[in-house]
């Protein structure tokens, strides 16, 4: 599994990919855990709000920073 952490480096977008990594970790999952902070890959992904997640290539939140419980629900 792939997840994807889209966003300029701003600090909601860290606290996500914190998140992000914590919620694979509660887990027990593998997953990769990726930054995306190029502007141009964003815009791509058709994200118009950061912070963004996906996962597999998929978009599955945009513009705010999900929670470990509501990551762990989306990946799980």
């Amino acid at each position: 599994m792939k997840i994807e952490i889209l966003g300029t480096g701003c600090p909601k977008c860290k606290k996500l990919f914190e998140n992000a990594q914590a919620a694979v970790k509660n887990l027990g999952t593998s997953a990769d855990v990726l930054k995306v902070e190029d502007i141009q890959q964003i815009m791509n992904a058709g994200v118009m709000f950061t912070p963004a997640l996906a996962v597999d290539g998929e978009v599955k939140s945009a513009g705010k920073v999900l929670s470990v419980d509501e990551i762990k629900k989306i990946i799980s």
